[in-house]
């Protein structure tokens, strides 16, 4: 009867599972984490090292998507970077907690809370307005605690139970006390500006809010009629001349004011049937195309004229009683249309400017909703948008339609929280002016100052920042933080007083922004103010909010410098590729405004999540992947490789077969931990052992380790995390799994337990592991946490835990170091060399076990035939081959003429390969081919080498 050798081994042993169970075992870590206090431990560092990253703040509306997930990792891995690298790096999460989408929701939860009505009192309309904003505060609060739930689910650390919200009292006094100083430093102004309106939510919006889309609107040029026609007559007399211009925008041609041409450009004038139009030289023949008339239907006079021969003509306007002139502008192009521009200063940027050049009116006949207001009688109350057509038919009565192109697609402004188009329009609004002191000059030097990741990032905002209009700060809504000014009744005046502004502020910071809705003027101001200018005493207060993205913007001074757990300025920002134009750039100015510098010293951006074919997704495509649905098939682990593995740089991709493929990925690196893990179970991580009782390949196993060490530390500073997971996996697949474990298993399984060489090999596992989970934790945490506690947990009876004690959790440790002594990269080469000549032998032996003449690769010999330089290699590693080659036997000779019944190497020059059946018989202990199998009378089934184990 065979004896059962299997007591005799030294097999793996670990409770650490194999199959993961994400789902529930990431909860266990969660309440272990919490229940140590382990974020608040990571905090207990000496202040010599600090490394801030401030949270842009989500907004508290709805639960989490995608794309916050993908944010909130990515802070979080810096963060569990840093503190391992020995920083002081707290994270103080944030809410936005104000502004429209939380307005809508309760506006349609209390249809009732409307205060537009005349027959209100003023009473009962600040009842009605301060029950609103409860009825909004609450809301917030409920999603926030949503969020936080659903952030922490992901195992991001962070002081939870202390978060920023921009609704507090306190955050609420720095936007009102940050605004004045914005006042006190002549920034601010009211002016009637074109702004980005949306008709539907009833507000102004700022660049930031504005998301473009495509759209589909009519596409007409329409004839505007030369007062004197006499004047551009060339070569005989003409009835009408007329300017051509191109519009999109039909229902703003009652707001023109004048017709604006580049002042370079050349105009021809264009005969048909007896009448003349002026059309930019390079654009006649698309424009004659577009509305009808073929080549040979018109003819092009003689005459020339630069744009600036033409300024100050006058012209009539289609149908209104109005005379429009000529001017010129850099603004006109010809990339398409008439090189002649339509300009309706009431409702464009470009319009704008012009008007305060030539002095033209501001002109926006249009009301709150979008309808137009009594200055236009004939489309009086209809909806702008829906008197394109009519506008169009009334043109072709009055024969001032040249064509009718039908319709364009274009990308076009559209409400960020509605969806729906948005219009220019002049109001009345207040606005940071981005030229009083400089603060555009001075942003744009601040930009240079900062580190962009990616480095497009720098050209990106300076290209925003350089061209944007002043910035448009007031919102015509209830939930939000006031603007604060009082204006004389009298004189008309805002009170810029700072004795004025700081009472204010002290209100606000003891009772919220809520106080400036409740209390009267008088209540509010200074016992006996009275007005600076005119001495009246009487007041009227704002009632416009200021921009939510202002709330965000002094989050630097809200929370970076009132917190006493942070520093100013931030070491990083971190968001989304869109807020170059948002939070990154309100915060830039309202830093730069009155700090005179930027608030950060790096900015990192992200792109955003789509699908497996790189479609957006939205629920109408039915495309969409929640947080909570991937958390809840693979846990949240397999959301943070996924975070980790794609260049977060790009937009990333997600799909059902990608999560897949990543929980592939998952597997093969836990297992590959699980092996390592499941050999130290007797190990003292005091055991000391000199680098010369290594074998060579664990020097090689050793100098692998300090390169990856040294590639993922390396890509953790540059924050590429997916070079950090793909070093991290091919360490694991190919140098561990597929190479270094596989040969050390023999020594690790059949050599007697406390021997030197299973104990150097125990070491060397030791070392990997240890610093393979260090590496990994940052990005991984919970498999990181399970394996830290395994090595305690997995301890027999009679040994330590192979863990540093105090070290209760990983985050607790330290990021590994390079240790210089075990960097050998000429070892690496050399080892390189070795594993491309095995990788040739396992062809040889795949194919000897394809034709069913071994099984296990140990029933094999193989003769290696070499040339000289290969046979130097091999002749140092000999003794060493049967087992890096994982055969019984295994020699080396010189060149061989021999082409029948062995392998020759497409890949090495001069390698042959015979593969024969190895001599002896099986041992039954360690599986090997031995001719001293039989040799040992008490263990005749054992070969030689297992014999001397036994006997021990």
């Amino acid at each position: 009867m065979a004896t059962d050798y299997k007591n005799t081994l030294n097999l793996p042993r670990t409770a650490f599972p194999m199959k993961a169970n994400l789902v529930q075992k990431e909860q266990e870590l969660l309440n272990f984490w919490e229940k140590n206090n382990t974020y608040q431990k990571m905090q207990e560092k000496d202040m010599s090292k600090v490394y801030i990253l401030h949270d842009g703040p989500p907004y508290a509306n709805g639960h989490i998507h995608l794309g916050h997930a993908l944010n909130k990792i990515l802070k979080d891995i810096i963060v569990k970077y840093k503190s391992m690298q020995g920083y002081y790096s707290p994270y103080v999460p944030g809410w936005d907690c104000h502004g429209l989408p939380i307005e809508h929701q309760v506006d349609k939860e209390s249809n009732k809370l409307q205060v537009t009505s005349n027959k209100l009192t003023d009473k009962e309309k600040t009842e009605i307005l301060l029950k609103k904003r409860q009825l909004c505060r609450e809301y917030a609060l409920k999603f926030v605690d949503i969020q936080r739930k659903e952030f922490q689910r992901l195992g991001v650390f962070g002081d939870w139970g202390k978060p920023y919200l921009t609704m507090t009292y306190s955050y609420e006094a720095s936007i009102v006390r940050e605004f004045c100083k914005f006042v006190g430093n002549g920034y601010v102004y009211k002016g009637k500006k074109p702004v980005h309106w949306c008709p539907s939510c009833i507000t102004a919006l700022a660049d930031a809010e504005v998301e473009y889309a495509d759209k589909e609107s009519p596409s007409v040029y329409v004839k505007f009629k030369v007062k004197n026609p006499s004047l551009l007559t060339v070569n005989g007399s003409l009835s009408t001349v007329s300017f051509v211009i191109w519009t999109t925008t039909p229902w703003t041609i009652p707001a023109n004011m004048a017709l604006a041409l580049h002042p370079q450009l050349i105009y021809r004038l264009v005969k048909i049937n007896g009448k003349g139009l002026i059309i930019a030289e390079d654009l006649i023949k698309d424009c004659m195309e577009k509305t009808g008339y073929k080549e040979g239907s018109y003819s092009v006079s003689e005459g020339r004229w630069t744009g600036a021969e033409l300024q100050g003509i006058a012209c009539l306007h289609p149908w209104i009683d109005r005379e429009v002139k000529t001017i010129t502008g850099e603004h006109v192009t010809l990339e398409q249309g008439t090189g002649v521009v339509h300009t309706a200063p009431g409702h464009g940027e470009d319009d704008y400017e012009m008007a305060l050049k030539y002095n033209l009116e501001v002109f926006a006949p249009v009301d709150q909703k979008g309808l137009f207001t009594e200055d236009v009688k004939e489309f009086e109350g209809q909806h702008v948008f829906k008197t394109n057509a009519a506008i169009i038919e009334k043109l072709k009565g009055i024969n001032a339609l040249l064509g009718d192109a039908g319709k364009v697609t274009h990308s076009y402004p559209h409400c960020w929280r509605c969806k729906k188009p948005v219009i220019f329009r002049a109001t009345e609004q207040w606005f940071i002016s981005m030229e009083k002191h400089d603060l555009r000059k001075n942003a744009l030097a601040e930009i240079e100052n900062v580190r962009w990741v990616p480095a497009w990032g720098q050209d990106r905002i300076s290209g925003m920042v350089k061209n944007r209009p002043d910035w448009c700060i007031s919102r015509q809504r209830s939930w939000g933080v006031p603007i604060a000014l009082f204006q004389c009744k009298k004189c008309k005046e805002f009170v810029v007083d700072k004795m004025v502004l700081d009472k204010i502020v002290q209100e606000v910071e003891a009772k919220g922004t809520d106080v400036w809705f409740e209390k009267l003027p008088a209540e509010l101001l200074p016992l006996g103010y009275k007005c600076p200018k005119c001495s009246s005493s009487e007041f009227t207060k704002e009632r416009d909010i200021l921009d939510v993205w202002f709330d965000s913007g002094v989050s630097h001074a809200a929370v970076m410098e009132a917190d006493e757990r942070l520093s100013w300025p931030a070491d990083m920002y971190l968001e989304g590729s869109d807020q170059h134009r948002g939070w990154f750039q309100s915060a830039l100015l309202a830093s730069t405004g009155t700090r005179s510098r930027a608030p950060y010293r790096a900015v990192l951006t992200h792109g955003f999540v789509v699908d497996g074919q790189g479609k957006k997704m939205s629920k109408s495509q039915g495309n969409v992947i929640s947080p909570e649905e991937i958390i809840n098939k693979h846990g949240a682990e397999i959301l943070r490789l996924w975070v980790s593995a794609a260049d977060y740089r790009e937009d990333m991709r997600i799909s059902k077969e990608i999560l897949d493929r990543l929980v592939e990925a998952y597997r093969k690196i836990r297992n590959t931990c699980r092996f390592m893990l499941g050999n130290l179970y007797d190990y003292d991580p005091e055991t000391a052992i000199k680098k010369d009782a290594l074998l060579e390949i664990d020097r090689h196993a050793m100098s692998l380790l300090q390169s990856l060490i040294k590639k993922a530390g390396r890509a953790y500073e540059e924050f590429a995390f997916h070079e950090v997971f793909h070093s991290i996996y091919n360490f694991c697949v190919t140098e561990m799994s597929a190479f270094y474990l596989d040969v050390l298993k023999d020594r690790l399984y059949t050599f007697k337990a406390d021997s030197g060489e299973r104990k150097a090999a125990q070491w060397v596992l030791y070392q990997i592991l240890t610093s393979l989970t260090k590496m990994m934790a940052p990005a991984l945490p919970f498999t990181a946490e399970e394996i830290w506690q395994h090595l305690e947990k997995d301890r027999v009876q009679g040994f330590k835990g192979s863990r540093v004690q105090g070290e209760e959790s990983i985050f607790l440790s330290s990021f590994p170091v390079v240790n210089e002594e075990f960097y050998d990269k000429n070892l690496e080469e050399k080892w390189g060399a070795l594993l491309k000549i095995r990788d040739e032998v396992n062809k040889a032996l795949e194919i000897k076990r394809q034709e069913k003449f071994i099984g296990n690769s140990l029933e094999a010999k193989v003769v290696l035939y070499v040339n000289e330089v290969n046979y130097a290699v091999l002749k140092e590693q000999e003794t060493f081959l049967p087992a890096l080659f994982i055969v019984s036997r295994a020699e080396i000779l010189k060149e061989t003429t021999r082409t029948e019944g062995v392998y020759k190497s497409p890949e090495i020059n001069g390698l042959v390969v015979s593969v024969s059946k190895a001599e002896g018989g099986k041992c039954e202990r360690c599986w090997s081919w031995s001719t001293s199998v039989g040799e040992h009378e008490a263990h005749p089934s054992v070969c030689g080498k297992c014999f001397g184990v036994l006997k021990a």
